[in-house]
């Protein structure tokens, strides 16, 4: 029995040694397998014309990915100023003021809205987001649009982003202990300072940890995005002109212009890209985070 019990433990942790080796593991194979595809590229242009160059023509042998990173970028922050407070104050208050029946209401709804596939989000984005801007919006900033454009990119990608980041946030508040807030609320605290100063405050951490994953997610979402935002490859500040993801960049493209000569090499390398900015955006917030705990 004693001899089966060792056995038993050792088969155990093989395969959990091994479960978290391949979870480890699948970043550096997946960077670089797409290291190793995109370096023909490398070997003709250098870094800096692939990052910040602007040219984008296949044909000509440029490839500027500049109009791709800066729309990625500009998709990303506008869906993240626009989900933060939401999913910060609707996460507050399901913790902290709402009774029980409206919660149990309110998490179905939830977790329907995270479960809906991206193209959802995108038809409807279509159907409602983009008239909206074109004959609401635009004409009361003087602007003429037709309403595909990284403003609707960014609002669908916030509402996608909302139920995600919005159950990260309701589990983060459940975790700061009640008898930190009651012992507030005998000092003599209102309700509002013991859930700004106590709860809050504990939460800081995992509220940054929440955005984080938010953020990183909502910058390689596709589908949604690409079906709204226009597809148009140009560089603005204009948020209700037409702009151009990488995400969307590689899935209109690959399988359909790879007869171009470096075609592949450079959806590859827009991938590596990609995955470069996640991991950069994940190394930012864990640095938060770690600077969080110190203080």
């Amino acid at each position: 029995m004693r001899v089966g019990r060792i056995i038993t433990d050792r088969a155990s942790g093989f395969w959990m040694i091994l479960s978290l080796s391949l979870i480890l593991l699948m970043p550096v194979i997946m960077g670089t397998g797409l290291f190793m595809k995109s370096i023909p590229i490398w070997e003709q242009n250098s870094p800096w014309q692939l990052i910040f160059g602007s040219d984008w023509s296949p044909t000509r042998g440029n490839f500027g990915f500049w109009p791709f990173i800066a729309s990625s970028l500009y998709v990303t922050i506008l869906s993240f100023v626009l989900s933060v407070p939401v999913c910060f104050f609707a996460a507050l208050y399901l913790t902290q003021y709402a009774s029980e029946k409206l919660i149990r209401l309110t998490y179905p709804a939830i977790d329907i809205l995270a479960g809906l596939p991206s193209v959802i989000y995108g038809v409807w984005g279509i159907l409602v987001v983009v008239p909206f801007i074109s004959k609401v919006v635009a004409p009361v900033f003087g602007s003429n649009s037709s309403g595909y454009s990284i403003l609707a990119g960014g609002i669908v990608l916030a509402i996608m982003c909302i139920p995600y980041i919005l159950n990260m946030l309701i589990e983060v508040f459940k975790t700061v202990p009640s008898g930190m807030k009651e012992a507030s609320l005998a000092l003599g605290a209102s309700y509002w300072e013991s859930v700004k100063h106590v709860v809050v405050r504990k939460s800081f951490a995992g509220i940054v940890s929440a955005y984080g994953l938010g953020i990183a997610k909502a910058f390689g979402e596709t589908i949604a995005v690409m079906m709204v935002v226009g597809n148009r490859i140009q560089v603005t500040v204009n948020p209700l002109e037409a702009g151009y993801p990488l995400p969307a960049l590689i899935a209109n493209n690959y399988g359909e212009m790879l007869s171009i000569p470096m075609y592949d090499a450079a959806l590859m390398f827009a991938a590596l890209l990609l995955l470069a900015i996640i991991l950069i955006i994940n190394l930012i917030f864990r640095y938060l985070i770690y600077k969080t705990h110190i203080e």
